[in-house]
């Protein structure tokens, strides 16, 4: 009976393990690549950014016009600091690095104090929500990325 109760306990894990497996990678094929979004213009991204914040939150037009002015002063913000590290190769000083972060966080405070203004107190919640779903996928991407660097340094 022992082993037959293993059996049935290894099987269960096994059809569990494979199931949550699926649904991640179900996730995963929803969204768009970063390969796939660089095909897009920065004008497209920020209409598609647009789009999906006005399904999610339920924007109205006042609300739409003011996000499209913020999306597109973050694009600019964004592409500015992308050419300007492409542009300076060289590895910054802790005193640039906290500066950069200094600043980043600043402009983070800005725009949540935007987004305030912007939205309802539902729509705010709804938005942090995503934001922080956002940042939680993207640091674990970061973390296993940083993982498989030092595999590859061994």
């Amino acid at each position: 009976k022992t082993i037959e109760m293993k059996k049935l306990i290894i099987a269960t894990l096994l059809v569990v393990g494979m199931t949550s497996f699926a649904q991640d990678k179900k996730e995963m094929e929803k969204r768009p690549n970063r390969a796939e979004m660089e095909k897009f213009t920065p004008e497209q991204r920020n209409q598609l950014m647009l789009k999906k914040m006005t399904l999610e939150l339920d924007l109205n037009a006042k609300q739409q016009e003011q996000m499209k002015q913020i999306i597109a002063e973050q694009t600019t913000k964004r592409e500015a600091m992308k050419s300007s590290r492409k542009a300076n190769q060289e590895k910054p000083t802790s005193e640039e690095v906290f500066a950069m972060k200094n600043k980043m966080l600043d402009e983070q405070i800005a725009m949540k104090n935007k987004m305030k203004a912007i939205l309802s107190p539902e729509q705010f919640e709804k938005w942090d929500a995503m934001k922080e779903k956002q940042h939680q996928r993207n640091g674990n991407r970061g973390h296993r990325a940083g993982e498989k660097r030092a595999e590859l340094e061994k």
